[in-house]
């Protein structure tokens, strides 16, 4: 029987043994001579990098990072292996030591000066480490060795590298300096005035970036960095940013620019202006799909239903997979949503059974319980226009919840039945059981304050809406409803007027809220102004209780065959709206 002594003996060389063979086996790998040279290592220098390079890694595997570094950075050095170089980077990394990781890295690259994995290690590491001031010449060398295409591309890919920097401003300015020449260059000049761009826009300095976009246009007038530039200002609200953009467009502009144009007005709510660029991408790429899933949202949304189905069946036949072979992935979104738009389409028009049609692909689309949820919500709709309201609602009841906001999405779509079917006790009382497990859901009270103005309880709604302020003061939706109920009951004008301008501070371009305003405007009897505030937000947004108030408007300052037009257009658009039949009614018996 063999002593302790010797079994620990044995272990001890068979970790030796295992270490070695490892090390071994990195070796014929990790330390081949480089390929432009095919010398062999030197044979007395093998075996001290093999023993540096064996006493390393055993280390590594004992925990033992700092001889571990040591050992394999010295053999990194002896045999100029980019391999092992990066090996001991990694273990720096590890460790954590941001230090020496560092430093293996700069013996790296001065091993290697043209190593492009070098030089990135480095560059990554002092910005990991915080020392910004310090990589204006790692990304020169990034940059030098690129034609000036690809020098362009690379720039504008430098903003991801400081994605993690905490001080913005240092950041730009020091690749504002390593980029000094190229700022200059007509050929790179666009590029690298759009990187400092976007530099300076996440430091905050919307300004600076605006100049950027500028000189980057001025440089280059086809280039489109600077104009994706001038469109994320936009959507910081830098409004001077349109002029780059609209000039761009006004020549051979790509698709990507104008939809992501397009993308940045429908944030802004200008879905007019947004509806126009589609029509231009239409006409001048008739094939691309995208464009007309995007017109078709916009034209049901501005209650156009037919020019909507007729887009929206345009998208499908661009994009709908031959039999024999399956849809993209990216165009199953596309496709799903284009049949939900449709399905509403053909319900609102009480054209059920295509309804029933256009739904029936989305079951094969199908790729997730939600839109599993809404397919049954649509269906439900159906139910309850065919009169089984009650069968519509125990469908979505039965949906099970396997997502802690399914509950709240099944709510909202029974409130939705009983509201579109005017059972407005019902809804009121399922909002005021969910309030109670709920009492601080700010949306749900602003939800139950409308349906308490439909119950005729306009108390309990005004408090139910100070309410929702008091809570959530930048909810705009309360404002308006507030000072909208306050100026169709005629009352408290002047605070009226004063919520109203409160909600468009949150909502400039809202034609609702506009609308609003007009009404109030109108009550305090300033006719003029009222007109023309709505004859914008209608133009904005053709809607049938705009078109209800601006044909009272006209009707009562003269214009009478103009009131009775606009009221025909808003019965178009929707012709079982109540507020829009109410003053037809109401306004035909003035003599």
């Amino acid at each position: 029987m063999y002593s302790l002594d010797y079994y620990r003996l044995m272990l001890r060389i068979n970790r030796f043994i295992s270490g070695a063979l490892l090390a071994a086996t990195f070796m014929s790998g990790a330390l081949a001579a480089p390929a432009a040279t095919n010398t062999p290592l030197n044979s007395n220098l093998d075996s001290e990098v093999l023993y540096e390079l064996l006493v390393g890694e055993l280390s590594a595997q004992a925990g033992d990072a700092a001889t571990a570094y040591s050992m394999l950075l010295n053999a990194a050095r002896k045999s100029k292996s980019p391999q092992l170089f990066e090996r001991t980077v990694d273990l720096a990394l590890r460790a954590r030591s941001g230090d020496s990781a560092l430093e293996a890295a700069r013996a790296w690259l001065q091993a290697f000066p043209a190593s492009k994995e070098a030089n990135r290690y480095v560059l990554q590491i002092l910005i990991g480490l915080n020392r910004i001031s310090e990589t204006p010449d790692a990304i020169e060398r990034e940059l030098a060795t690129l034609a000036p295409k690809e020098r362009a591309a690379a720039m504008g890919q430098l903003p991801r590298y400081f994605v993690r920097a905490t001080d913005r401003k240092q950041v730009a300015a020091t690749v504002e300096r390593a980029l000094a020449r190229d700022l200059t260059n007509r050929i790179t000049g666009a590029s690298a005035w759009a990187a400092v761009g976007v530099l300076r826009l996440q430091s905050g300095d919307a300004n600076g970036a605006l100049e950027a976009a500028r000189r980057g246009a001025a440089l280059d007038s086809k280039s489109q960095e600077p104009i994706l530039l001038g469109i994320a200002l936009l959507d910081s609200k830098m409004p001077d940013a349109e002029a780059i953009v609209i000039q761009y467009l006004a020549h051979t502009p790509s698709t990507e620019v104008r939809m992501g144009y397009t993308r940045s007005l429908l944030n802004a709510q200008r879905f007019s202006d947004a509806y126009t660029q589609m029509q231009i991408l239409n006409t001048e790429k008739p094939n691309y799909a995208e464009a007309w899933l995007v017109r078709g949202s916009l034209e049901l949304q501005d209650k156009k239903p037919a020019l909507a189905e007729k887009s929206l069946n345009t998208y499908v036949a661009l994009t709908q997979p031959a039999p024999e072979s399956s849809a993209p992935a990216g165009s199953v979104r596309g496709l799903m949503q284009a049949y939900f738009l449709l399905a509403q389409i053909a319900e609102q028009e009480r054209r059920l059974d295509d309804a029933v049609a256009y739904l029936a692909p989305i079951e094969q689309l199908n790729e997730n319980a939600q839109d599993g949820m809404r397919l049954v919500f649509r269906q439900a709709a159906i139910l309850a226009k065919r009169g089984k309201l009650e069968e519509a609602r125990a469908l979505i009841r039965a949906l099970p919840e396997p997502q802690p906001d399914d509950a709240r999405a099944k709510m909202n779509a029974e409130l939705q039945l009983l509201r579109e079917n005017k059972q407005y006790a019902t809804a009121y009382q399922l909002l005021g059981d969910a309030i109670a497990r709920a009492p601080k859901d700010y949306d749900l009270l602003f939800e139950q304050s409308i349906l308490a103005e439909k119950l005729g309880k306009l108390g309990e709604m005004e408090q139910l809406l100070r309410q929702v302020i008091s809570g959530r003061p930048d909810h705009h939706q309360a404002y308006n409803a507030l000072g909208y109920s306050l100026a169709d009951r005629n009352i408290r004008l002047v605070e009226a007027r004063a919520l109203i301008v409160k909600s468009l501070e949150y909502a400039p371009n809202d034609p609702f809220i506009t609308d609003s305003l007009a009404w109030v405007e109108y009550r305090l009897g300033n006719s003029a102004e009222a007109l023309r505030l709505l004859q914008g937000a209608y133009a904005a947004r053709p809607d049938a209780e705009i078109a209800a108030h601006l044909g009272e408007v006209l009707w009562v300052t003269g214009q009478r065959d103009q009131a009775r037009a606009m009221w025909q257009e808003g019965l178009a658009l929707n012709p079982e709206n109540e507020t829009l039949l109410e003053t037809i009614r109401r306004m035909s018996a003035v003599p």
